[in-house]
């Protein structure tokens, strides 16, 4: 007799089939058009998510390990909060604008968060708070409803859309690179690809 063969189970990684590779940063238009719809249709937790990620330019991984603590101190939520960052272990500063504090007190209200609590907690029982591919799958959505290709954007677009709006204005790398946490600017140059940005611009102002 032939030995009994046993197929172990085949792990699929969930971003299976979903393109890989740097993804696009958000325009100011697309901005608001994800923001005005969370808003009418008063999804306020994601609403506080979405302005969140835009301010804070932070990884997915330390955006949903936020506190309430992290973000606000006697009940208000600050203009500006700093934390550690578990990729790197450096700590970033990042700014919560007037819009965002909103949303984010109004979703700790209706949410009844204590300050020990995570700032997004998930609605899966065996989770403290939403996952990294949660995340992603909101995303997915919010880029889906305006009409856009969710295979060109993802969780690193919200991360880059501020940064890349401040790069066109100013062109001051070094302020890039303190508002991402980057340790080089080497870095800062690959995440953006200014590089090749700059040289397309260049090319296309240059009539042969």
């Amino acid at each position: 007799m032939y030995p009994t063969i046993i197929q172990q189970p085949v792990h699929i990684p969930w971003n299976k089939g979903k393109l890989s590779g740097q993804k696009r940063p958000l325009k100011l238009q697309e901005i608001w058009a994800i923001r005005i719809r969370l808003q009418l249709q008063e999804r306020s937790r994601e609403l506080a998510l979405f302005n969140l990620a835009i301010d804070s330019k932070l990884r997915a991984c330390d955006l949903m390990a936020l506190t309430v603590t992290d973000i606000a101190q006697g009940g208000r939520v600050q203009s500006r909060a700093q934390i550690v960052q578990q990729k790197t272990g450096r700590p970033v500063q990042f700014e919560i604008t007037e819009q965002t504090r909103l949303s984010l007190d109004r979703w700790i209200t209706e949410a009844g968060l204590l300050p020990p609590d995570y700032l997004f907690p998930s609605r899966v029982n065996n989770s403290l708070h939403l996952s990294r591919r949660q995340y992603a799958r909101i995303v997915d959505r919010w880029v889906t409803e305006i009409g856009l290709d969710p295979s060109l954007y993802g969780t690193h677009s919200l991360r880059r859309t501020k940064v890349s709006l401040i790069y066109r204005r100013t062109k001051n790398l070094r302020a890039i690179q303190l508002l991402l946490g980057h340790t080089k600017l080497e870095s800062t140059v690959r995440y953006l690809g200014v590089e090749v940005d700059d040289a397309l611009v260049l090319s296309e102002q240059t009539e042969v």
